[in-house]
């Protein structure tokens, strides 16, 4: 058998939840261990553990990242009042994924994996949308509260010299809620400056979307700022590029989206990354056909699967049922990990190796053997239905024989 490729740094490995748990370990143990030496830092993000450690392991695998360079994360629950009923949660913990972006300050890049015999639902898509998704503030880190009847919310902002400035948000004449959040013109610089960077990187034009007819400071600053930045540093490198950059309300973007044949960069703020990303995955094929990979000012990197946990396909799971379930965003997160590891420690065989259980596991779905939910959309002729373990399996004796 052929030497294992050797590990020069860790990658930071943070564990997740329910299915993609089990995923997880499959993929480590079938595809990825038979032929390297596998170097992690290891941090079990899993609900339970999140709750014993009052969620500083969170903290602590961000704060990894940071020393490492390259992280791979599991997909995770984010705690709602059922999931502290079912575990019996201390608290209702906030996203992982929100705290680990707040930390690391970056952008998040999702783009679909194409394979053949998976075509958009939207026939008019010839060409790969990327979501360029702003990681940090709005919702994900935001206060919110029950108000009762009777109550005023305000806004109350505390300047440095100790003078209030106070808003009114609402006088509530009945029971209701109320939120606060944030962002900073640092952090939207820094997505900005991402944006066009990658999109220069892509060669693709840039569309950035918001709604500052609307909410005309927050989202109207998010403009501001990408204006300023594209007209001082990238308009005349966009221009030589041949690719464009505008802006356009959210609701237009969408319509625009729809009608488009794809092949540009389109950058969102948080929580319309969050759910534009989705409708993306499961309209060029499946929610388990997206790279996602986090991408830090400073270059840290961290990759994972932009989907949920699938508890559906656990509960068979642990009832003993084989479940076909789709290892591709979490395959491609660990291979995504590894590729960049392998590029800032100067291992072309690492990279090399990721790049080729990419190239297996597309050829094992192009060839007409895929898990159910591709099998559904597939417009192959021939094909087979595998569940998860099969499916690994085939992969892994692809590589093997160097197809």
């Amino acid at each position: 058998m052929k030497e294992k490729i050797t590990m020069k740094t860790p990658l930071v490995e943070m564990d997740g939840d329910e299915m993609t748990r089990i995923i997880w370990q499959k993929i480590k143990e079938t595809v990825i261990l038979p032929f390297v030496d596998l170097r992690t830092e290891y941090y079990d993000l899993g609900i339970m553990n999140r709750d014993r450690t009052e969620d500083r392991v969170t903290v602590e695998s961000a704060e990894a990242t940071k020393k490492y360079g390259v992280a791979v994360k599991c997909a995770t629950i984010t705690a709602n009042a059922q999931r502290v009923e079912e575990f019996g949660l201390h608290k209702m913990w906030k996203s992982p994924n929100a705290t680990i972006r707040a930390i690391l300050d970056g952008t998040v890049f999702r783009a679909p994996i194409f394979a053949k015999g998976i075509t958009p639902l939207v026939p008019g898509w010839k060409k790969p949308i990327t979501i360029a998704r702003h990681a940090y503030g709005d919702i994900y880190s935001a206060a919110d509260t029950r108000v009762s009847a009777g109550s005023r919310a305000e806004l109350v902002i505390t300047g440095p010299d100790g003078t209030e400035k106070r808003i009114t948000v609402k006088e509530f004449s009945g029971d209701g809620i109320v939120m606060g959040m944030h962002n900073t013109d640092a952090s939207i610089g820094n997505f900005a400056r991402a944006c066009f960077s990658y999109a220069l990187d892509l060669g693709v034009d840039l569309w950035f979307s918001a709604k500052d007819t609307i909410s005309k400071v927050y989202d109207g600053n998010f403009r501001r700022i990408f204006q300023e930045m594209y007209e001082n540093e990238y308009k005349a490198r966009f221009e030589k590029a041949g690719i464009s950059y505008f802006y356009t309300l959210v609701d237009d973007a969408v319509a625009r989206v729809m009608k488009s044949e794809g092949g540009f960069l389109w950058a969102c703020k948080n929580y319309d990354g969050d759910v534009f990303s989705d409708m993306l995955a499961t309209a060029f094929g499946s929610l388990a056909m997206m790279t996602s990979v986090l991408v830090s000012p400073e270059g840290y990197y961290e990759f994972e699967a932009a989907h949920g946990t699938i508890p559906r396909h656990y509960h068979k799971y642990l009832r003993g049922e084989p479940t076909s379930t789709n290892p591709m965003a979490t395959l491609f997160a660990w291979t995504g990990a590894l590729a960049k590891r392998g590029e800032l420690d100067g291992i072309t065989e690492l990279t090399a190796f990721a790049r080729r259980v990419e190239k297996c596991a597309l050829e094992t779905i192009g060839d007409g053997m895929m898990t159910g939910d591709l099998a559904l959309i597939s417009t192959l002729e021939n094909k087979k239905v595998m569940n998860l373990d099969e499916f690994l399996n085939e992969i892994a004796r692809r590589v093997a024989e160097g197809k």
